[in-house]
């Protein structure tokens, strides 16, 4: 099994002692940046946060502002920064695409076996513009799915899509993967406004949650155990970012439940 968190935390700019907090909090295998530091010394910056949070840098570029940090439960197999396609006018945009492997137990017919189970994880932040975001969205699915391929990787995909359910983006990879919050509603905790199911899973702005813009995709083959977002205290969230985190559990499904 495999926790996977995505978080847009806004270039740093806000307090760093409770997105550590909250980085923690999440516990994440794999950790999903956008709007990582990108100004000079950005390397450095992204590697403090990692080290702080028990973590290490996987992948991402300057350009974008997308990364992906690990912990030290996986293996890295593959990482790497890509530029997406430039449309002028608007900034130019990224994903971190990180192949990780992890080890697990698995008991079978009462004897407990190791099992290596390999996983391809992007971070992406679309574009405001919707033709953009669509068009980009359709390249990062060819480019997880290569990378997963080669790899022999399930893919997840996981960021800042700029755009509320239902709309294009959202409906593409909803076509090919699964959401993870409308796959589990457990007791994991609240990530939106506690008693209004309208914004139930909202993520931006952090101090009210009103919308479900970050999110985390699951790839065929995937099952999604939970999802939900930092157990830390309320005052964190916002005081750490303009987003809020979320968190999921996806393991591998069995091949007879497939």
């Amino acid at each position: 099994m495999l926790r996977v968190a995505t978080y847009n935390v806004r270039g740093l700019k806000d307090d760093r002692k409770a997105l550590v907090r909250v980085i923690r909090a999440l516990r994440p295998d794999v950790l999903c940046l956008q709007e990582a530091p990108r100004l000079p010394g950005w390397r450095r910056e992204r590697r403090a946060l990692a080290r702080a949070a028990g973590l290490s840098v996987a992948a991402g570029g300057r350009v974008g502002g997308t990364a992906v940090l690990t912990a030290p439960a996986v293996r890295l197999l593959h990482g790497r920064g890509h530029r997406l396609r430039w449309f002028p006018g608007l900034e130019w945009r990224s994903i971190a695409l990180a192949v990780v492997e992890k080890t697990v137990e698995k008991t079978v017919e009462k004897t407990v076996e190791k099992d290596r189970e390999r996983y391809a994880v992007c971070s992406a932040h679309l574009d405001l513009l919707a033709g953009a975001r669509l068009r980009h969205a359709a390249q990062i699915v060819a480019l997880l799915e290569r990378a997963a391929g080669e790899f022999g990787a399930a893919p997840v995909l996981a960021g800042d899509l700029n755009e509320i359910p239902g709309a294009p983006v959202w409906r593409l990879l909803g076509g090919r993967y699964t959401d993870c919050f409308t796959a589990v509603r457990g007791p994991a905790p609240r990530i939106g406004a506690d008693g209004d199911e309208d914004r139930a899973g909202a993520t931006f702005p952090a101090r009210d949650p009103r919308v479900r813009i970050d999110a985390i995709f699951a790839g065929p083959g995937l099952t999604v155990v939970s999802y939900g977002g930092a157990a830390v205290p309320a005052e964190d969230l916002p005081a750490a970012s303009d987003h809020r985190p979320v968190v999921a559990e996806i393991a591998r499904t069995p091949s007879g439940q497939a």
